[in-house]
């Protein structure tokens, strides 16, 4: 989670530019590796189990841990770091990032951080969801001190963020729902939450070896694909969630 004394809060778009570098030669290389909690989503879950070749019950069990957010009883999922004097990250050697290609959103975004609102469009009389950019500026890290010139969307561009952002969305949109009154998770919820949201194994088996298909009415095209598809399997799930949590009529019931 950011430390928010290196959070400038200024609100920024795509177009702002800002100077900003890392490489090997930095002094501060890899410093940002370190004392730090990772939050993951699933898209980050399932790039990560992949990359180690885990299941996402075993990747869940040995590489990460889960805290309780206090006021919506949400549970989040962060990576594990190691147990040495910097609480490094398990994937960070001398040369960087040993899974670079799947790295995680947060870690992709960095300098940068990126949030949603929603807000009234009285064009169209709907909430809509606004995202915007923020500088994360903490001591340690000189790469603002380089000559690199970029605006966000450029950075947005080079590190890949776009897959990310696209695979998150829909289930961002249900931790909206955590700010509003009486809409705190109890036990049950909490469980739904977690195996919909991080354990797509166990989701999986939940779909094709329960009841489930008994009471819901799954056009067999769909289950063809989240049967066969990671990502397929991932959308169900918010919506899944979606239909649970009361949001919206994601499903429908067996007659």
């Amino acid at each position: 989670m950011l430390n928010m004394k290196s959070v400038d809060t200024t609100r920024l778009s795509t177009k702002t530019k800002f100077k900003f570098r890392c490489h090997k030669d930095i002094d501060c290389f890899t410093k940002c590796c370190s004392n730090i909690q990772i939050m993951l989503t699933p898209y980050d879950i399932i790039r990560l189990k992949n990359r180690l070749k885990m299941s996402s019950g075993e990747f869940l069990n040995e590489r990460t841990y889960t805290e309780i957010e206090e006021k919506s009883n949400y549970p989040f999922v962060f990576l594990k770091m190691n147990e040495d004097k910097d609480l490094s990250c398990p994937f960070v050697t001398q040369e960087g990032c040993s899974v670079y290609d799947d790295r995680p959103a947060n870690c992709r975004y960095y300098p940068i951080g990126q949030a949603s609102l929603k807000k009234k469009d009285d064009s169209i009389n709907e909430l809509v969801t606004e995202e915007f950019y923020f500088f994360v500026k903490e001591d340690h890290c000189h790469g603002f001190n380089e000559d690199r010139d970029w605006t966000i969307g450029e950075w947005r561009d080079d590190q890949g963020v776009d897959i990310y952002d696209e695979m998150n969305r829909g289930w961002k949109e249900i931790l909206f729902r955590r700010n509003l009154p009486g809409k705190a998770f109890d036990e049950k919820q909490q469980k739904t939450f977690y195996m919909a949201s991080y354990d797509i194994d166990r989701l999986r088996r939940f779909i094709f070896e329960s009841p489930f298909l008994q009471h819901f009415d799954i056009p067999s095209e769909r289950l063809e694909k989240i049967r066969a598809d990671e990502i397929e399997l991932m959308k169900f799930g918010v919506d899944y969630l979606k239909y649970v949590l009361g949001m919206e009529e994601t499903l429908k019931v067996k007659k």
